[in-house]
């Protein structure tokens, strides 16, 4: 019961972050919102016009290109290179549908490890945040 508590107050704490982080971030036509949720598996990257609402690109560790590739990505450097290579895939699409700027959101996660990974290899894509 103890534990159960104490993984609610760690997702809460999260959530008040993101909502903080939230009050400042905004996404625009002109420079969408790169918003990144990571679970103990997977990775996921949207960009978002805030002003429509709608989700322009999104990119996961479940997106077809990846998960062909998955097992090899983990062999190589765990959950990291996954997270370099959804970072690879999201900035490709945008450059694709001609979004060059964004806004990062990290969504209320520290900014190290998969977070930063994914963000760094968009950056090298092509992407401009």
């Amino acid at each position: 019961m103890a534990e159960l508590r104490k993984r609610e107050k760690k997702v809460e704490a999260r959530l008040r972050r993101k909502k903080r982080i939230r009050k400042k971030i905004f996404g625009t036509p002109e420079r969408p919102r790169l918003c990144v949720y990571k679970s103990l598996k997977h990775i996921y990257a949207q960009i978002i016009d805030d002003v429509t609402g709608h989700t322009l690109v999104a990119a996961s560790s479940l997106s077809p290109e990846i998960r062909e590739k998955i097992a090899e990505l983990r062999s190589q450097g765990g959950k990291i290179e996954v997270a370099k290579a959804v970072g690879e895939l999201i900035a490709k699409k945008a450059l694709e549908k001609g979004i060059t700027k964004v806004v990062f959101d990290r969504g209320g996660f520290k900014y190290h490890g998969r977070i930063k990974a994914l963000a760094d290899a968009a950056r090298a894509a092509g992407l401009q945040f």
